[in-house]
């Protein structure tokens, strides 16, 4: 595992920042290109994209922080300090799912204020969204974090032990459960470029985002090691947080997908 690609003194570059930038930078030229075709203000995405980037890190943070408060319980100003009590320079620990639920809530007021379509927006903007959860996850790979359980197969892989993964599974095979979610993401992206050339999906994207998303994830987490937040175990059967938040954005998803259009003919 390389996470580290430079370090300047107590600096470090890690290569999920510099792949986060990189999924960051490449929505922001697609949705752009993609807001001319829709006849809506490119100059407006740039500024919905400021307010995505600031409240996507404050809702994977927060939501990472509410299922790992034990980590902080000896300092937390850690929460918000990007230099930590350990010496270290920068902010570890994001939930991607809190980041997408920030994300869409402050875009949404935005949007709402600006008086721009707000579902069109989503609809055009969020393919790039499950683009950059393909590119991020990699960089998750190489830090060594969000890692899966024990594995037998042959697709187990060993971590170093100065990684996340290889600290808690020293020597030990386990699920590349950050490649799995990478996947999910490309995979994803795929289907919503191809759905949105059907009129009949088009007006559907960000809806069935939720729904994909959601599958991806809760499969994803069944393999994925927790040392915390799990929220339900009954008999052996356990369901995470990012589990319940899975759920969730499928039946919401699906309802959208199933009776909203039902709704807007009956007025």
């Amino acid at each position: 595992m390389y996470p580290v690609l430079f370090k300047i003194g107590k600096f470090e570059l890690h290569v999920y920042g510099l792949l986060l930038m990189v999924s960051f930078l490449l929505g922001v030229y697609f949705s752009m290109n993609r807001a001319k075709k829709e006849g809506v203000d490119p100059n407006k995405i740039i500024d919905l994209t400021i307010v995505i980037m600031i409240s996507s890190l404050i809702g994977a943070r927060l939501l990472y922080v509410i299922f790992h408060y034990y980590e902080f319980e000896n300092s937390i100003i850690d929460i918000i300090n990007p230099f930590q009590s350990d010496g270290s320079i920068g902010i570890n620990g994001m939930s991607i799912l809190g980041g997408i639920i920030g994300a869409s809530a402050a875009s949404y007021i935005y949007l709402k204020k600006q008086k721009l379509p707000i579902m069109k927006i989503f609809n055009f903007m969020v393919p790039y969204v499950a683009l950059g959860i393909g590119i991020t996850r990699i960089g998750c790979f190489f830090q060594g974090c969000c890692f899966g359980r024990e594995c037998s197969s042959a697709i187990g892989v060993i971590f170093p032990p100065n990684s996340p993964a290889g600290h808690v599974f020293p020597g030990t095979p386990i699920y590349p459960s950050q490649l799995f979610a990478s996947a999910g993401g490309f995979l994803i992206f795929g289907i919503l470029l191809f759905s949105r050339k059907y009129e009949s999906f088009k007006d559907k994207t960000f809806y069935i985002f939720l729904v994909l998303l959601g599958i991806s994830r809760f499969t994803v987490d069944t393999f994925r090691y927790f040392e915390s937040s799990i929220i339900v175990y009954q008999n052996g059967f356990s369901l995470s947080s990012n589990q319940i938040i899975s759920l969730l954005m499928i039946v919401t998803g699906l309802f959208f997908i199933l009776f909203v259009e039902k709704f807007r003919k009956s007025d």
